[in-house]
């Protein structure tokens, strides 16, 4: 009796998004990204293919995060009051393949910037680096939605990566990627019933799914990564049996999310138990990133570059 091939096939494909126009194609880019375009599940290549490698961006603020852990901001202290030279110094030095700069200083609690500033600053990191560039909002959506839209126009033909667009305000942003010419961030959270709904109102808009992203919010490592991680699983089972609705990359918040967890941020003199906080807190941010890399992430928006070097020889190996 022949033995039965014990390897799964896979009826579709994760859909391919491209990030970032070069000079070639209108933009001035040094270099553009692919997201997705598996044909199995995340590393599994005796299945199928993982034809792109997962991409790490590294997360560039508007506003000085005084909030930030100090172990977390000490490799930026010398840059971090100027958006551009902190851009600069993630790509330059620490080999960011993207720049994910949020424009929390647009928060009315955090300076309340207009749009106008807000897309002078995505002018100074677009002339500032040549990688390809996500640019999100302070998720107020009443702000997000004068901001936002200023900023895809200031940044019109440099196929950014724009977000993000929830269930119950899209409509704004959406139209605005769609005249320039922007990927698009479709946040949900945690329910893959609601991720599902808010690609299909984007998709009904006339939206091209080959420029949509999902963001799935995302735990932490301890704090919540397990749902998390099931939730990307789902969704990627769901893409590989055909849902086209759910085929999109997806992108994780993971220097955020890491860094909220008190294993991360607590000083070494609070804490000595757990042991030096600066080896500490980015392994916990590393951990996270590796975790959701196996669920199916696409993109790994990252803060400390200790995390980022080591992540990216994870991707080396898994690829």
């Amino acid at each position: 009796m022949p033995i039965e091939d014990p390897k799964e096939k896979w009826s579709a494909a994760v859909a391919s998004v491209t990030i970032g126009a070069t000079r070639d194609e209108g933009g001035t880019r040094g270099s553009a990204v692919t997201l997705g375009g598996q044909t199995t599940l995340p590393f599994l290549n005796f299945e199928g293919v993982t034809p792109n490698r997962p991409v790490v961006a590294m997360e560039v603020q508007d506003r000085y995060p005084a909030e930030w852990p100090e172990v977390a901001l000490a490799p930026f202290a010398d840059v971090a009051h100027d958006p551009a030279a902190w851009a600069a110094k993630c790509v330059k030095e620490y080999g960011a393949d993207m720049i994910c700069l949020r424009l929390m200083g647009t928060h009315p609690d955090f300076g309340d910037h207009s749009p106008d500033e807000a897309a002078a600053v995505v002018k100074a990191v677009l002339t500032a680096v040549d990688v390809p560039l996500v640019i999100w909002g302070c998720d107020v959506d009443e702000k997000d939605n004068l901001v936002l839209p200023k900023c895809s126009e200031a940044a019109a033909g440099e196929r950014c990566l724009l977000g993000t667009v929830k269930d119950d305000n899209y409509k704004t942003l959406t139209a605005s990627c769609m005249a320039d010419g922007h990927a698009l961030i479709a946040e949900s959270p945690l329910d893959i019933n609601i991720a599902k709904q808010v690609n299909i109102m984007v998709s009904e808009m006339g939206f091209p799914t080959e420029r949509l992203v999902m963001f799935p919010t995302t735990g932490g490592l301890g704090y919540g990564i397990e749902y998390a991680y099931s939730i990307q699983e789902r969704s990627r089972l769901a893409a590989l049996t055909g849902d086209r609705m759910m085929a999109a990359p997806v992108i994780c918040l993971i220097g955020e999310e890491a860094w909220r967890g008190k294993e991360a941020k607590a000083p070494t003199e609070e804490t000595p138990q757990w042991g030096p906080a600066e080896s500490r807190g980015p392994m916990w941010e590393a951990m996270t990133a590796v975790t959701l890399l196996q669920a199916g992430s696409d993109l790994l928006v990252m803060r400390h570059p200790q995390a980022v070097a080591l992540v990216k020889q994870v991707i080396d190996q898994l690829m």
